[in-house]
């Protein structure tokens, strides 16, 4: 699956999380049933009643300060909306104009894995992109 489809749907699975908690998560709502609309129509209802759940659930979480349930359920919804966004990738952009984010003017970066290990004095840097390293 496409890396930026993939990060588009990590951020729009926390910021729904977010904005189901708050008194923002009616438009929230809306606008993510107004984007599924547009290709599943005949799932609107189910992901309505089901948006509707996952906020009360939320809500119970955050004031017991059940982190994992909140953490499940940031998860669960990234993973619909990445699988939403993996067979319509041309909602990518109804989804990023409901997010309030610009397009990326370059693709995104791939995954970066690194491993160091340092003993002593030793001093290990190191970055997934520029690194400017100076002494004073």
């Amino acid at each position: 699956m496409d890396a930026e489809i993939t990060l588009l749907a990590s951020t729009a699975g926390t910021t729904l999380m977010t904005l189901l908690a708050t008194d923002a998560w009616q438009s929230a709502r809306d606008g993510l049933l107004e984007i599924w609309h547009r290709v599943r129509p005949d799932r609107v209802p189910v992901i309505s009643a089901e948006l509707a759940s996952t906020r009360e659930e939320l809500l119970r979480a955050e004031e017991t300060g059940d982190a994992e349930t909140q953490s499940e359920m940031r998860v669960e919804w990234q993973g619909r909306i990445r699988r939403l966004l993996g067979a319509h990738p041309e909602l990518a952009e109804d989804l990023r104009a409901l997010l309030g984010e610009d397009p990326p003017d370059e693709p995104a970066p791939s995954v970066v894995t690194q491993r160091a290990t340092a003993s002593g004095h030793a001093r290990v840097y190191q970055a997934g992109g520029d690194m400017h390293v100076g002494r004073s």
